[in-house]
């Protein structure tokens, strides 16, 4: 998750620091807000399939809730880490505020890799991850949900421990849950759909036709695939997709000239969004470097895999069209890169705005799980469009106003409105 040299949680505290200095806040509210109200490290001792014990670790980091229960997804990773989750949950918080939905912001992980885990083995996890925190967390406290390499079986295991643990059922305490189970219609499509809706209502701000643009994604997750599918929806035309190969355990990135076909590219995918080396040969892509995603001469780049992908060192190596960055992933730019994409007056839709859908639905699943009233699809993806262009329209208008970079406007948005709920609270 990155390199040696970065820490997820120095930079996202770096971010805040710069906004707090342009907002003013006092040192009390800083010091606040620079570090999670509560943090927890488990163990997760489990029975292998083989009969022998092993011991995982766990982590739930709850940054701030002045503004609502917390929110935020849980990740299986082999590479987590405590500072990642940190780094996460922070920007969860201003993610929600961006938003302007009533949840703060937490995170959760596991350190484990699911390729080399049973179901059996991943249920036990799951179970393990609730019971060892399963008083700490709940529909009015702190609401988990899917991330990497987790999805809504694994949220319904955690589920059915939480209702057996407390003896009720709270299908409010998790969302990312199958549809039917209490989940929400339009859950799985909302984060790229959300990002898309943003990415549309840049392009039209830089009077830029989405039928007349191209695009790089780097992943090919859930975020990445609805991402292009709905791009390719408004006629634009995705040329490269960079991804993991599972096979060889290297990331390439997948160059089709004359556009992706997302349909086809899905039948050389695995569950966790991998793509076989080769199968994507035999369906015409050229098979390249991991980073010549970045390099590629298109309008939009979106980055939609993991954190610290675009540096100092390659960012002045992206092609000389891109005039969009759509941050599909958490914390893929790092503030070295950022000054890159400034000096060339690239437009950055900052992760927190872009990829907010996915919290955003996220809360509506857990409304309508607390009411026991379900949404048609049109009619939660017809509320993301309005959040999400919204956030956007108030962002674009304090960069402008200000004179502002986009990440900058929305930090201080999100910043402003926690400081001010703590505040109210009198908590400083």
């Amino acid at each position: 998750m990155g390199t040696k040299s970065f820490n997820a949680f120095e930079m996202a505290q770096s971010q805040f620091d710069g906004v707090a200095q342009r907002l003013g806040l006092d040192a009390p509210t800083c010091e606040l807000l620079r570090w999670p109200l509560r943090e927890y490290s488990f163990a997760i001792p489990i029975r292998m399939d083989d009969g022998t014990a092993r011991v995982f670790r766990g982590f739930r980091v709850q940054h701030n809730d002045a503004r609502g229960p917390s929110k935020g997804g849980i990740r299986f990773h082999p590479l987590e880490t405590l500072d990642t989750v940190r780094a996460l949950s922070m920007w969860m918080t201003w993610k929600c505020a961006v938003v302007d939905i009533p949840l703060g912001g937490a995170k959760g992980g596991v350190v484990c890799d699911p390729h080399h885990l049973s179901q059996r083995e991943q249920e036990q996890i799951c179970r393990g991850w609730v019971r060892q925190i399963a008083h700490d967390v709940g529909p009015n406290r702190d609401v988990p949900a899917p991330d990497v390499m987790t999805s809504a079986q694994h949220m319904l295991w955690m589920l059915d421990e939480y209702e057996t643990i407390h003896g009720r059922r709270q299908p409010g305490f998790i969302t990312g849950k199958p549809v039917g189970m209490g989940g929400s219609l339009g859950r799985t499509e909302a984060t790229g759909y959300g990002l898309v809706f943003a990415l549309r209502e840049a392009l039209k701000e830089l009077d830029i036709r989405a039928s007349d643009t191209t695009a790089s994604v780097q992943g090919f997750g859930n975020v990445a695939q609805y991402s292009i599918e709905l791009y390719q929806r408004l006629g634009g035309k995705v040329i490269c997709v960079a991804c993991w190969d599972q096979q060889d355990q290297t990331a390439y990135s997948f160059v089709r000239r004359d556009g992706v076909d997302l349909e086809r590219l899905r039948t050389a995918t695995d569950r966790f969004g991998g793509i076989d080396k080769g199968k994507a040969r035999d369906l015409g892509y050229e098979v390249l470097p991991a980073d010549a995603w970045l390099e590629q001469d298109v309008d939009i780049l979106v980055p939609a895999a993991l954190e610290n992908q675009i540096t100092g060192d390659n960012a002045p190596r992206i092609g000389r069209r891109v005039r969009v960055v759509a941050e599909g992933a958490n914390g893929p730019t790092t503030p070295a890169a950022d000054a890159v994409l400034q000096s060339r007056g690239v437009f950055v839709l900052p992760d927190f705005l872009a990829n907010a859908g996915g919290v955003t639905c996220s809360y509506f699943e857990q409304v309508q799980s607390n009411t026991n009233y379900f949404w048609e699809r049109d009619e939660v993806l017809g509320k993301l469009d309005v959040k999400m262009t919204a956030a956007f329209t108030a962002t674009s208008e304090l960069a402008r106003k200000q004179r502002l970079y986009m990440r900058d406007a929305a930090y201080v948005i999100a910043i402003g409105r926690v400081a001010q709920a703590c505040r109210d609270r009198g908590w400083v």
